[in-house]
């Protein structure tokens, strides 16, 4: 990232913000049982995505312009090299063809467009695959292994617990201890949160599905899968970050001069007895691990104006041959990522006016 301010970014065209419009359009339009779920349309108790959404800005501050969460990040584009063990199990066509193109984002997982890399041990990676037969595959990846919770209930709750109290501006140090001692179900995450440490690079990191999603076959035939992607790079194991703002998308610059960055896409199969409809619950003991295919970055962009920009990568995006599993966080997060594109396409002009300490 630039440590000094950035040339101002010329504005978006009518044309182009209609079109940015029209595409989280068809979102919404092909997603109305999620938003049902999630917005009180069929349960008035449920939770709003405007209420996480809402949350999210109360904990990290509202930037004009970014997504409320992975609020920092930087573009790629590459292809995925598909193998053979995959097809078997999805009649998806990025598992059939030879190639498919991509676009991927990598992120901290904050809504402060300035937080210093350092700041989380966490680095996500969400992916859109662009198939021939005009189909996309989206998915939103992460370094952890698991989600702290299995609700969109208790992540509002996680949100609550972390918020600024309005008396100092700081979150009172003994919420976040109550909450986790009312959610036990957060061991696991606790667990890798304690050995956990920030990376140097985002080249070096793996990256898991977390939530359950099945394959399907030509004959419909179902296997459930959690996904991760796994570096294959020379250097794939990376040091630990030191204190600092924006290194890690000079860092991927400077590898990705000397060449393209491979990850491979591992499908864990699930075992009978494994949890499908909760993030928060690992599934341990043996499994067997597809290797689905090679995934290959080979530029950069700023996200400022590169092309994974407008992109919402909304994890219920999905092309014939995979299929959401009934996890509830699944629908809320289309739900809410939804929310807050609407929120940021809106503010695109007053960013153009705003003098930028990083590349958004």
């Amino acid at each position: 990232m630039l440590d000094h301010p950035s040339p101002p970014r010329p504005a978006l065209s009518t044309a182009s913000l209609v079109v940015r419009l029209a595409a989280i359009g068809v979102v919404v339009a092909g997603l109305a049982a999620a938003f049902a779920y999630v917005n009180g349309t069929l349960d008035p108790q449920r939770l709003r995505p405007k209420t996480l959404v809402n949350a999210l800005e109360t904990n990290n501050g509202v930037h004009p312009g970014y997504r409320r969460n992975h609020a920092k990040g930087v573009c790629v584009a590459g292809y995925f090299q598909s193998s053979a063990e995959a097809r078997a199990y999805s009649s998806a066509e990025v598992f059939s063809e030879a190639k498919t193109p991509l676009i991927g984002r990598f992120a901290l997982p904050s809504g402060n467009p300035y937080a210093p890399d350092s700041s989380v041990p966490i680095r996500s990676f969400a992916v859109q695959f662009s198939q021939a037969n005009g189909q996309q595959w989206r998915t939103g990846m992460n370094s952890m292994p698991v989600f702290p919770v299995g609700t969109p209930e208790a992540f509002y709750q996680l949100l609550k617990a972390g918020a600024p109290d309005p008396a100092t501006g700081k979150p009172n140090p003994a919420n976040m201890p109550a909450f986790f001692a009312a959610h036990p179900e957060a061991a696991p995450f606790l667990a890798w949160v304690k050995t956990a440490k920030p990376s140097a690079s985002y080249a070096t990191e793996t990256y898991n599905g977390i939530n359950a999603f099945y394959l399907v076959n030509g004959e419909g035939k179902r296997q459930a899968v959690r996904w991760a992607v796994v570096p294959q790079s020379q250097d794939a194991v990376g040091d630990t970050a030191v204190d600092g703002s924006d290194f890690l998308e000079k860092d991927l610059v400077q590898r990705l001069a000397a060449g393209p960055l491979r990850w491979q896409l591992n499908m864990t199969l699930a075992n009978p007895g494994d949890v499908l409809d909760d993030a928060s619950k690992p599934w341990s003991g043996p499994h067997t691990v597809l290797n689905a295919g090679t995934l290959v970055v080979q530029s950069s962009q700023p996200q400022a104006d590169g092309d994974c920009r407008d992109i919402n990568f909304d994890p219920l995006i999905l092309p014939s041959g995979i299929q959401a599993s009934n996890d509830p966080l699944l629908a809320a997060r289309s739900a809410a990522y939804a929310s807050s594109y609407l929120r940021r396409a809106g503010e695109v002009s007053p960013l153009h006016h705003a003098p930028q300490e990083s590349k958004p």
